[in-house]
This record gives structure tokens, C-alpha cells and sequence, in this order.
């Protein structure tokens, strides 16, 4: 089967692509900009929030490898959720959770991963199911950013690390290399 195509938003990208970037069966994670009504917008003017893009991730994944339902529970198992327009102390339109479907059957098997998540939360899930718009790549040095500088960034170092370490015991068997490994 070909490679498919699944697009997320789930607060700051350096977080949802760190995660990503280590699951068996994600063989590319991009930074970007997806959901507004500006052509190629810049990160200041997203960071603005009057672009109406949220920062997202687009995944180019193996589906005999990992299926969509797998990518999007470790979505709702990484970030908040319940959290409206925000993560943590991120705050503004442009870190909002959203699922951008490539398909009617993506469409689909989001509505029931919210329907089964939500049995995880106690808040009410505020994902959002938003159309599949234009994609922007984010610049250069957004790319690979918790693995450049991670170690040295003291967003990454206080919000990135504690999140990844999570997500890595929580889906170790998920893992492109093993925990000791990391």
C-alpha cells in the first residue's frame, strides 16, 4: 500500500513533531501552518494569531505499518485536548487541537477517536475537525527543532523533554528505536 498523508494540530509543533518523528511507520514529519486565510504566512505573523493558522505537523506514514486510528491516539494521549485554543502556557488560535482529514475515511475515524478519548478526559474534548486547506511548511529552522535544540532551548528543555519522555514510556512498543536507546 502507498504512503498516506495525516495532518494534526496539537499546541506548539517542536512538541507534536519530536513525538512523531520517533513512531514506527512515520517515515516524515513536517512543521507547518495549516487552517487560515493567509498565503505563505511567517511565524511572527502566525504567533500573532490574526492569520487564523494553527501550528501543525503533516505526517507521511506506512498504513500496514501504522494505521491512522494509531497516529491519532497517540495525538490525544501527547497534548490537552480539553484545553481551548491553547496548550499549557501557549496561548492563542494558533496552538489549537485540530485534525485537518486527507480523506471522507480520515473524516471519519476522527470523529471516533474523539468519541473514545473522551473517555480519557474529564473535561470535554475541544478538538476540532477542520477541511484539509493549504498547507505552508514552516521556516528552516523550525524543522527538527527538539532534535537540534533540545538540549539547549529552555522551552524545549521544560515542556518538549518532559512531554517526549512521556509519550516514550507510555508507546514504547511504537518506538523506531528502543527506550535505552534514547
Amino acid at each position: 500500500m502507498a504512503e498516506e498523508r495525516a495532518t494534526l494540530a496539537g499546541g506548539c509543533f517542536w512538541c507534536t513533531e519530536a513525538i512523531y518523528d520517533d513512531v514506527i511507520g512515520i517515515s516524515g514529519v513536517e512543521s507547518g501552518y495549516t487552517g487560515g486565510t493567509v498565503a505563505n504566512p511567517s511565524y511572527k505573523q502566525v504567533c500573532g494569531g490574526d492569520t487564523g493558522h494553527a501550528e501543525a505537523v503533516r505526517l507521511t506514514f506506512d498504513p500496514d505499518v501504522i494505521s491512522y486510528d494509531d497516529i491519532l491516539a497517540i495525538f490525544f494521549a501527547t497534548h490537552d485536548p480539553t484545553q481551548l485554543n491553547r496548550q499549557g502556557n501557549d496561548i492563542g488560535t494558533q496552538y489549537r487541537s485540530a485534525i485537518f482529514p486527507h480523506s471522507p475515511e480520515q473524516e471519519a475515524s476522527a470523529r471516533a477517536a474523539i468519541e473514545r478519548a473522551q473517555g480519557d478526559w474529564e473535561n470535554p474534548i475541544v478538538t476540532a475537525i477542520e477541511p484539509l486547506s493549504d498547507w505552508y511548511p514552516a521556516e528552516d529552522y523550525h524543522q527538527e527543532y527538539f532534535e537540534r535544540e533540545g538540549d539547549t532551548n529552555p522551552y524545549c528543555m521544560a515542556v518538549v523533554a518532559p512531554k517526549l519522555q512521556k509519550f516514550r514510556k507510555s508507546f514504547a512498543e511504537r518506538l523506531k528505536r528502543s527506550p535505552a536507546a534514547l
